[in-house]
């Protein structure tokens, strides 16, 4: 029995969402504390977003490097090296009062949790045919999952304990949780008509008439975009209702709200994906995540912004999975985890790039507006290069078709 689409296949994805849940701990632990982080250490946005953008470069390099070990030995021993990554992240930045050395553990967490993301994502692409569209989407979901559940959580126990006893619990919680699960991913993917597939990747590039390593390219360059424009809410938004006067709590529970009904967003998406297809469903995503920065922009009320953070999760969730199925509809199979490691990970550099300028923005002008033109301006560039493939694609298919 191959196991695709088989019983075993969704439990392998509840136990993979479950370690992307725990894991997506290293990316939204800091955008909920950074205010605190920021008061405590004496340093200024631009230099706390700073620290937040290491962990945001960390988590690209980590992805990368991920994505080749598990193409290479397996999700079982990248997920185990994770689990103490972040562990040691976690449990060294509590330690210091320097922003290097802060900025240093927070690579580090990036480092790690990325093996928890694309990597995962791949891995799961592998047991399904007939829904891999929706599996991807929900295995992409446990980071949104985690972006729901932590913010909260995180917020209280640092008002309750301080961010220092917050991180070093986070170090104990890793190691305890992530190992066991790990070891019941032992079973290696099943066997692939490979030489079908990769005829089938060569031939849907030739429908873009794109290299496989100028698609690659053409897909960092959107996959910059789209996440310069994401991290805007996604890793200011606290500091912003902060700022506002209506206090950190309030804004990790949008944080919490833009993520969570991101899950709805990631798994509809998925469904979309099976029957459009991976570009159509990158377009629809970036347009309606440029709707959403456009109803942020004009919004500073409390409830307009509980209503602009629904509605932001809803429209954005779905962009990062896209890329993730473009890539196995484009590529063959054996380079999966390397190519989805790759082409995901480099949403992250989006992240922290957006991350820092957000900061740096803001530290200039004394308010988010600009750093929110700045996001709207880099989503168009996502949404033209989604437009750009998706009539390119639909031009040859046609042309195609005239001359048979």
């Amino acid at each position: 029995m191959s196991g695709i689409d088989s019983a075993y296949a969704w439990r392998r994805l509840a136990v993979s969402v479950a370690l992307s849940t725990i894991g997506g701990m290293g990316m939204w632990s800091l955008a909920v504390a950074l205010p605190v982080v920021q008061q405590d250490l004496g340093i200024s946005r631009a230099d706390i977003s700073f620290a937040y953008s290491l962990n945001m470069v960390g988590f690209f390099l980590g992805g990368v490097a991920a994505g080749r070990l598990v193409d290479r030995r397996g999700i079982v021993p990248t997920a185990i090296l994770s689990a103490f990554g972040l562990a040691a992240g976690f449990a060294l930045a509590p330690t210091t009062s320097s922003l290097v050395l802060f900025a240093a553990a927070q690579a580090v967490i990036g480092f790690s949790a990325s093996a928890t993301f694309a990597p995962l994502v791949a891995d799961v692409s592998h047991w399904f045919e007939k829904r891999r569209g929706v599996a991807v989407a929900i295995a992409a979901s446990g980071n949104y999952i985690a972006g729901a559940l932590w913010p909260p959580i995180v917020e209280r126990l640092i008002h309750d304990h301080g961010w220092r006893t917050t991180f070093t619990l986070a170090a104990a919680f890793c190691l305890a949780t992530m190992i066991p699960l790990a070891l019941t991913l032992k079973r290696r993917p099943p066997d692939h008509a490979e030489g079908a597939l990769v005829s089938v990747a060569r031939r849907s590039q030739a429908a873009l008439g794109l290299s496989p390593n100028a698609l690659q390219a053409l897909l960092a360059v959107a996959g910059i975009s789209c996440c310069v424009a994401m991290s805007m809410p996604q890793v200011h938004i606290v500091a912003y209702c902060a700022d506002l006067g209506y206090g950190v709590a309030r804004g990790a529970e949008m944080l919490s709200l833009m993520l969570g009904f991101g899950i709805v967003s990631r798994v509809a998406t998925g469904w979309i994906a099976d029957r459009v297809g991976g570009v159509m469903t990158l377009l629809l995503g970036s347009t309606l995540q440029g709707v959403a920065l456009v109803v942020y922009l004009i919004a500073d009320g409390l409830t307009s912004l509980y209503l602009a953070s629904i509605l932001f999760g809803l429209f954005q969730g779905g962009i990062v999975p896209s890329y993730a199925i473009i890539v196995r509809e484009y590529f063959p199979p054996h380079e999966a985890a390397t190519r989805v490691g790759l082409t995901v990970s480099v949403t992250v550099l989006g992240m922290a790039l957006g991350g820092w300028m957000g900061g740096v923005l803001f530290d200039v002008t004394g308010s988010y507006r600009a750093a929110f033109l700045n996001g709207i301006a880099w989503n168009v560039l996502n949404a033209a290069i989604a437009a750009w493939l998706l009539t390119r694609q639909t031009r040859r298919a046609a042309t195609a078709q005239g001359a048979s």
